[in-house]
């Protein structure tokens, strides 16, 4: 962690190959993920073959958190998953920590904006 920024918790994701019945599928990442509607937000997420992601995110849970800046959140670490908008408002990154991903998220969106609806036309559910 950089003395400089504040890490806020936002959600947990952990890769599972069982089936669930609230998944929603991922055609970009060629995968399914729950939609985190617990107190811990946290979510599922089931790989298909062929997903682009790195192994680690696949295999490993990982932890996500709210920072000012992904930027700065990413200097110098070794970085798993690209800066990139899933959908208008909200960027995301992910790095490695000692062998486990950890996620960066960059938004001013509510809660309610970033878990409450479907987002037509995102980045990862082109579909919607």
């Amino acid at each position: 962690m950089k003395k400089n920024l504040t890490y806020q918790y936002h959600h947990m994701g952990i890769p599972t190959t069982k089936p669930r019945e609230d998944e929603k599928y991922s055609s970009t990442f060629k995968m399914y993920t729950t939609p985190g509607d617990n107190p811990f937000r946290i979510q599922w997420h089931r790989f298909e073959g062929g997903c682009p992601l790195h192994p680690l995110i696949q295999k490993v849970p990982h932890v996500g958190f709210k920072v000012e800046s992904i930027d700065e959140a990413i200097k110098g670490q070794k970085i798993l998953l690209e800066p990139y908008y899933p959908f208008e408002g909200f960027r995301v990154a992910m790095i490695e920590v000692e062998s486990a991903p950890v996620e960066f998220v960059g938004t001013n969106l509510s809660e309610e904006e970033i878990w409450g609806i479907d987002k037509p036309g995102s980045m990862i559910y082109p579909e919607d």
